[in-house]
């Protein structure tokens, strides 16, 4: 893994990133070829956010 990130505006520009690269991933997802494996794959992408949204917020108390 990579070093952790301390300051706010790196935490804020990581879940930038990752949130645009959700948002990349989603766009290119046909509806009609979607399967059940690529929606969990999206929502494991989003509980990652939450999580990471959740222990940047831990590291400011």
């Amino acid at each position: 893994m990579g070093s952790q990130i301390q300051d706010k505006n790196s935490q804020v520009v990581f879940l930038k990133q990752r949130l645009n690269m959700f948002l990349d991933v989603l766009d290119a997802i046909e509806p009609e070829n979607t399967e059940l494996e690529d929606i969990d794959r999206l929502i494991d992408m989003i509980d990652d956010l939450e999580s990471k949204c959740r222990e940047f917020k831990h590291r400011d108390m």
